[in-house]
């Protein structure tokens, strides 16, 4: 019998040695070529990925950012959604550790377990243990929004204006999301262009947290649904999604292309 307790493991398990293999190759193969590391870390992480979970799960069905889309998923009660290589820009520079691997399962209906290792800082967070948040935010701390460092959305500046927030830019979707998990940011926003690989794990983990998710208009995130594309994401302390979220609208408004705007 699958628990789902084996579940965790799994997709903790295979985030992390996916991770080691993204190290070494890394060291192996430099810098000098960032195009071809990219490459070569997406098909090497989802290579390991794809195989392990077929050995493994060989009954489930894989969304993969790196495969091609299988349409039984649609009718599967179980889907392992993965991003081999989440942050691949940053993958292929030196010195940067906003990378991650993503392993999500979605299960009738809604995710069940997830990891996001983060093999540069050399820690995974996932759905066995997830991390401890405190209570309530130290007093008087300036609240810190994290968004892409390449695209953030334009309503992510006039909302930090407005809460008198710090932006922290940073890559990979993951990373932005086990920062907010770790303490290290209070809020991710994101909109325009993302995909359920890009957030179906990181989500995982941070609802086992107990912290909001939600698309920016606060509509649930769904995933395993036809078309891939999820292009807008909240993730914050559940004591801020109001305040966050009529922020949010309010930007919107003032807006007239709408939030998405300059993504």
């Amino acid at each position: 019998m699958k628990s789902i307790r084996n579940d965790h493991e799994v997709a903790r398990d295979l985030a992390s040695e996916a991770g080691q293999l993204l190290l070494r190759l890394r060291a192996r193969h430099g810098f000098d070529e960032p195009e071809v590391l990219r490459t070569l870390g997406d098909r090497t992480s989802h290579e390991f990925l794809f195989s392990a979970l077929g050995r493994l799960r060989p009954s489930d069905e894989v969304l993969s950012e790196e495969g091609a889309d299988n349409p039984a998923r649609l009718k599967a009660r179980r889907v392992w959604i993965i991003d081999p290589l989440d942050g691949t820009r940053e993958f292929s520079e030196p010195g940067r550790t906003d990378w991650a691997v993503h392993v999500a399962l979605w299960e009738n209906g809604d995710l069940v377990a997830g990891a996001v290792a983060l093999p540069a800082q050399g820690s995974c967070l996932s759905t066995v243990d997830p991390p401890w948040l405190p209570e309530e935010r130290p007093e008087g701390q300036r609240l810190r929004i994290t968004a892409s460092r390449t695209r953030p959305p334009a309503f992510v500046q006039r909302m930090a204006t407005q809460l008198g927030a710090e932006v922290v830019p940073m890559g990979s979707a993951g990373a932005k999301i086990c920062a907010v998990l770790l303490g290290i940011a209070d809020i991710y926003v994101h909109a325009g262009g993302q995909y359920e690989w890009d957030s179906a794990a990181p989500v995982a983990v941070a609802r086992a947290s107990g912290l909001h998710t939600s698309r920016i208009d606060g509509s649930e995130l769904q995933y395993n649904v036809a078309d891939p594309l999820l292009p807008d994401v909240l993730v914050c302390r559940s004591e801020l999604s109001g305040m966050l979220l009529a922020s949010i609208r309010d930007g919107a408004d003032l807006d007239s292309a709408g939030p998405h705007a300059g993504a």
